[in-house]
């Protein structure tokens, strides 16, 4: 594959007081309008700004308006101004959610029934349109859209849909981007990936970029959406802004001073902080406050019965995870803070959510991985651990916790896996009410939202190539109140490396293979049981069949190829299980 580089430094590759002096200059030399002027430029603009906020691998309840105990001012305080959407789903994984985000369509249908960066012999060989692991032409993104109704569109940070000819983001809509291509790596500027059968490169506009040497993936993501925006701020046209973040995936890094905010408080060790989401969630009226779930991951040993040494790393590694939580939402209010000061603010719709659950695999489950030796160059001695040239997650003990109170986390089917946290600040009057909503919402309910509010239209073909219709529907009508649900007809499917659920009007039917499920559909309230611990199918053995046959339509729509076996090997080694 040809790429182009550039080794030249990079403009927008600055710090915070940098960026200060920067528009102060510019103020002087008069190349930037007064503030007045700024407001009525906005003022005259009737369709709003958008800006999506993405964060990789984020725990349904660690953010603290969702119940968390880590520190997130900005995150809390747009929650308070906008609506939190506490029953809000993605995909088990972080390509398939962003494909389904930005196309509005079934992950299969956009292209995404697999990862990108791993490869799978027996599917390649049956050359499936749905498992390319790139998008699909066949669908259309929501910058393409916006773009051709006159928005400027920007992203920044993780793209992970495709690298090569066409499939870069610069090629799909965004007219300005600074972006990681592959799933992730490090957060430093030493590019080292997850394992050494992957790659990372950072691209400007499709361009190979190399990172300044005091490159910290969240710190220049948020600058480069910076700039973006305020380089064609005067122009009066509206933007389109993808902040798509790299935190907190692993492998954790955050700068030192922020790790020690942390110390110390999480050698409660994760079953206490189970427990202490849970009990916070019920207070915040997300959880019922009589249910009492048990985790369901047997593999997950005791915080008690780990020796000290090892509880000191573990508890070093959750301090990591959290300061990367918290440099995250201080970069956040850098950007509300940047919007105030021009009066872009207020006719700004913010959406912030996570692309699936807390993240508890094991780094030598990375495709080359297995065997260490890789891993086994890092420092990843107590004092190091977070830093340079350390290799750490978060894993499957701290992952549960985050994901409490419910069952499993990133990569199933369960709702610990593809429920997240979703907060949506709409633009000054739209109609919409602050508070909390337990409507059950879909990513691909985003793009509909989006280009309803932007007055665009979603075309029937984009060169000359017939596109498939979008699967999710507006939400606007749950944000005004006319409605507290939108799917109540038609349910939603899911399905990846065989973890496959349906859900239906708080009924919902889950197949997890061998080891980690039973292997056949279990039925399940989530209404009453949102944690899923109790199987309904002996009670309600017709309402599991239809919503069985439900999933079966599902699966023929959307080309979903039934691959059962494939992936066995893959879970089981992701997450330490033999399958015995």
């Amino acid at each position: 594959m040809e790429q182009h580089h550039e080794t030249h430094s990079i403009m927008f590759f600055v710090k915070p007081a940098d960026l200060k002096i920067l528009f102060a200059l510019a103020l002087i030399l008069g190349l930037f309008a007064c503030s007045s002027d700024t407001k009525k430029t906005n003022e005259n603009n009737q369709r709003p700004n958008v800006l999506i906020i993405v964060a990789d691998d984020l725990g349904f309840s660690d953010v603290g308006c969702f119940g968390g105990n880590i520190e997130t001012p900005s995150i809390d305080a747009i929650a308070k101004e906008g609506i939190m959407f506490s029953n809000f789903h993605v995909l088990p994984t972080c390509s398939p959610t962003r494909s389904a985000l930005l196309t509005g369509n079934d992950n299969h249908v956009a292209g995404l029934g697999v990862m990108s960066e791993t490869m799978y012999p027996a599917l390649e060989q049956l050359n499936l349109p749905g498992y390319a692991g790139y998008l699909s032409d066949e669908v259309i993104t929501l910058p393409e859209v916006l773009k051709d109704h006159g928005y400027h569109t920007y992203m920044t940070g993780k793209w992970h849909l495709g690298e090569g000819p066409g499939k870069d983001p610069y090629d799909r809509g965004f007219e300005e981007t600074f972006i990681l291509g592959t799933g992730g790596g490090s957060h430093w500027n030493d590019k080292k990936p997850l394992s050494l059968e992957q790659h990372m490169e950072y691209f400007r506009n499709g361009r190979v970029v190399e990172p300044p040497a005091d490159f910290y993936s969240t710190h220049n993501y948020t600058d480069s959406m910076l700039h973006f925006i305020e380089s064609n701020r005067k122009d009066g046209k509206p933007f389109f802004g993808y902040l798509s973040y790299t935190a907190v995936h692993d492998p954790l890094h955050a700068p030192a001073e922020w790790i020690a905010r942390y110390k110390g408080k999480f050698d409660m060790g994760w079953d206490s902080l189970w427990s202490l989401r849970l009990n916070n969630l019920k207070q915040l009226g997300i959880i019922p406050e009589n249910y009492f779930p048990e985790t369901k991951n047997p593999s997950i040993p005791k915080w008690s019965s780990l020796p000290e040494e090892r509880k000191k790393e573990l508890a070093r590694d959750m301090e990591v995870y959290a300061a990367m939580l918290s440099y995250m939402d201080s970069c956040i209010g850098r950007v509300f803070d940047y919007l105030k000061e021009n009066g872009l603010y207020d006719n700004t719709m913010v959406v912030f959510m996570s692309d699936n659950g807390a993240n508890g695999a094991d780094a030598h489950g990375y495709p080359g991985n297995e065997d260490g030796k890789y891993l086994s160059t890092f420092n990843n001695q107590l004092g190091n651990r977070g830093l340079q040239n350390s290799y750490v997650e978060q894993g499957s003990g701290w992952a549960q916790a985050s994901s409490s109170p419910f069952r499993f986390f990133k990569s199933f089917a369960s709702e610990g896996g593809i429920r997240a946290p979703l907060i949506i600040k709409m633009p000054k009057g739209s109609n919409a009410a602050a508070g909390r909503k337990n409507s059950f919402l879909h990513v691909t309910d985003l793009m509909p939202t989006i280009l309803e509010i932007a007055g665009a239209t979603y075309p029937d073909k984009r060169n000359n190539i017939p596109l498939h219709a979008m699967v999710g529907k507006s939400i606007l009508p749950v944000v005004s109140g006319q409605t507290d649900e939108i799917h109540v007809e038609t349910g939603m499917g899911w399905e990846l490396f065989e973890m496959k659920a349906y859900t239906k009007n708080g009924w919902k039917v889950l197949r997890l293979p061998v080891p980690f499920g039973s292997g056949e559909w279990e039925l399940y309230n989530l209404k009453e049981d949102p944690a899923e611990t109790q199987n309904l199918s002996k009670q309600y053995p017709s309402k599991r069949d239809s919503l069985v046959a439900e999933w079966q339509v599902y699966a023929q729509q959307n080309k979903v190829h039934d691959h059962r076996g494939h992936f066995d090997s893959i879970y089981r080694r992701n997450y330490n299980v033999d399958g015995e």
